[in-house]
């Protein structure tokens, strides 16, 4: 095994792509190999701001891949569930038959030993088969529906072709960050590694780690909420938490958050540092991102998880099945079934105790340091 890595980790165009990554790629730069991260351009802030070296690996968002073709003919999101899972995929595949180009460039000058890709980076798994050296493919939170992967290998089959494959290639080795309890039947076997909460930081505030006088209810979308994506789904989930007895705190890019507390001066919002402020609060209500979910896990804190797109609602039914959250699916998110639920999650111990269960599983999980061994043995044959 040489003494220093050069380990490229792909990420994708999302902040929740990097945050996931962002772990095990510190472990690695800590302990004197060579990292690069390779994301679209538009998360390069993201990736520079989490202290690691960043490579744009594509143009576009991910909304440009999600909603044309390569060659740039408009899609419609199709409303049938499985349907929608193959589209996602077929996005994710565009966008990584794009990254291909400047990430063959950047190996001509810099070529990896090791190349990790997150969940739907399938990039990753294309360039470590054409230069012949380890894939490990990366959990991104509790896992992703086998649909997208076959979506994506639909979308990359000429690439396929090229590389003489007739599927995508399969990783050496495959990382889970969520609970073993936690992760979907038919999930592949892997090494588990301890989820840290990744975000992107600010400086802190007292009441960021102190404990409020009524409770704290945390409300959030995810880190990708913007006029154009998610705006009204927060703004509802808000607007009916608001109307409770409890301190409410905000979540969100703060380009968004300032309107969205205006007419609320008690409220706290912005872009908070969710692995301080949660360890506050006594329930967090959010959109199913699988980074925010395993964050409150970390926490230790009941969850009430309202789905807003198809393949966030497995995993959120696993942490309701589990009795560490209540999950709303569509049409049944009603104000007054938000009322309820955040009053029963307030009110029965329960929740909170499955809660502190699945944070004692996350702790005892092997630290990103041990699973880097693990990495560094697959270039020692």
């Amino acid at each position: 095994m040489a003494c220093t890595l050069r380990t490229l980790f792909v990420a994708a165009g999302s902040p929740a792509t990097v945050f996931a990554l962002a772990p095990l790629a510190t472990a690695a730069r800590n302990a004197g190999h060579e990292v690069f991260v390779a994301a679209t351009e538009d998360m390069m802030p993201v990736v520079v701001g989490a202290g690691l070296p960043g490579v744009a690996a594509a143009p576009g968002r991910m909304r440009d891949y999600m909603f044309a073709t390569r060659d740039g003919v408009p899609l419609d999101l199709p409303t049938d569930t499985t349907t929608r899972l193959y589209f996602g995929g077929r996005g994710f595949g565009r966008l990584a038959a794009d990254s291909l180009t400047s990430l063959r460039a950047l190996s001509r000058s810099w070529r990896p030993d090791v190349v990790v890709g997150g969940t739907l980076s399938f990039a990753a798994g294309l360039l470590a088969a054409e230069l012949g050296v380890p894939y490990v493919r990366h959990a991104w939170d509790m896992g992703e529906p086998v649909e997208m992967d076959r979506g994506a290998e639909a979308e990359l089959s000429p690439e396929l072709a090229w590389l003489g494959l007739d599927r995508l290639p399969e990783p050496e080795l495959w990382i889970h960050i969520c609970p073993p309890r936690m992760l979907a039947p038919d999930a592949a076997p892997g090494a588990m590694m301890r989820f840290v909460p990744t975000g992107q930081q600010r400086q802190l505030e007292p009441w960021m780690y102190t404990a409020a006088v009524k409770p704290r209810i945390c409300v959030t979308a995810g880190s990708r909420v913007s006029p154009e994506q998610d705006l009204d789904f927060l703004e509802g989930l808000v607007g009916e938490v608001g109307e409770l007895d409890v301190e409410l705190v905000i979540a969100a890019p703060d380009e968004v958050a300032a309107a969205l507390a205006a007419s609320r001066p008690q409220v706290r919002a912005g872009w908070l540092p969710l692995g301080t402020v949660l360890r506050t609060c006594d329930v967090l209500v959010h959109s199913g991102g699988g980074q925010t979910a395993l964050s409150a896990m970390q926490a230790g804190v009941p969850q009430l998880v309202v789905p807003n797109m198809p393949k966030l609602v497995s995993h959120s039914r696993r942490l309701s099945e589990f009795g560490a959250a209540i999950t709303l699916l569509p049409g049944q998110d009603t104000p007054e079934a938000i009322a309820a639920a955040c009053s029963q999650l307030l009110s029965t111990p329960s929740y909170t105790e499955r809660s502190q269960e699945l944070a004692a599983d996350i702790a005892a999980l092997p630290k990103p340091t041990e699973v880097l061994a693990l990495v560094e043995q697959l270039t020692a044959a």
